[in-house]
Parts: C-alpha cells; sequence; structure tokens
C-alpha cells in the first residue's frame, strides 16, 4: 500500500471514530462551525450533515472542512461542495434520537435540512511518530525524516 492510500484509510477510520468536523463556506467571512458527519462506508465521495435552514452553511455552495483526529496524530483539510439532500431515503437513513433532539417536530420539522458534501481533494497530515521520533523530538533531534511519508494531497 502506498503512503498515500495509507494516509487516505487512515483519515476514513479516524473520521469514522470522531465525526466531528468544522464547516465553511469558501469565499465567506464567517466562521466556520462545528458539525457532525453522518457517514456511510460505502459512499467514500460525500458524507452528509443535519442543520436547519436558518444555518450559516444553508445556502450551500463551495466549502472547506477541517478535521484533526481524537488523539491529534492526523489533521485534514478537505474541499468540496455542500448541496442540498432531498431525497427522503438518505434523510431517514441517518435520523437517530441523537439528531431528533435538535429539531422540536421530528423528523417532520419544518427547519430540518441536511445537507450533503460531495468531496473534493483533501490535504492530509500524519503526525504520529515512531517512539525513536518521540525522543528526538524531545530532546531537539532532526525529526524530518521521521516525518517523510506522512502528508498527501489525495482526490477523496
Amino acid at each position: 500500500m502506498s503512503s498515500e492510500e495509507d494516509i487516505r484509510e487512515r483519515f476514513w477510520s479516524d473520521l469514522s471514530a470522531s465525526p466531528f468536523l468544522m464547516v465553511g463556506l469558501t469565499g465567506s467571512t464567517e466562521h466556520s462551525l462545528p458539525m457532525t458527519a453522518q457517514l456511510d462506508p460505502a459512499a467514500n465521495h460525500c458524507f452528509w450533515f443535519y442543520t436547519s435552514k436558518s444555518n450559516r452553511l444553508a445556502p450551500g455552495g463551495p466549502a472547506m472542512a477541517q478535521f484533526a483526529s481524537k488523539d491529534h496524530y492526523l489533521f485534514a483539510c478537505i474541499e468540496g461542495t455542500l448541496v442540498p439532500e432531498n431525497d427522503p431515503a438518505v434523510i431517514d437513513r441517518y435520523w437517530s434520537k441523537q439528531v431528533e433532539a435538535w429539531y422540536p417536530e421530528g423528523r417532520n420539522d419544518p427547519s430540518l435540512l441536511m445537507l450533503r458534501f460531495d468531496l473534493g481533494t483533501a490535504e492530509i497530515w500524519r503526525a504520529d511518530m515512531s517512539i525513536t521520533g518521540v525522543f528526538k523530538q524531545l530532546f531537539g533531534g532532526d525529526v524530518r525524516s521521521e516525518m517523510r511519508g506522512k502528508h498527501a494531497e489525495v482526490a477523496l
């Protein structure tokens, strides 16, 4: 497996373990928002967010998402496009008690909006080092060789 494939695989694994991202519209001066991605292992070209029609992301369009894994060993900046998801089967597939807690009228809440994030490219960094690398870093040693191959620009 190439380092690019390894990094891509690690990204999906880490995102599945902690599906929280900061998402913002490209070109907007408004801050990014924390969002919970709804993931489908068979749909590695997109993920979804439940939100409201009044949310600043609701207009959709070109967007960027930033991700940091739980252990802080992987970081990603993801480029893509937010579009409304109107397929009731998709909206129902990810519906849960945790999602329902945000919508007083449940699945039929008039403010409910699901956005699909169609993935473009991502820049991903892995920060995990071997024990040797950690000791080098602790004592001011050169860790550049340790980090070689742990950065990639990939198409998702």
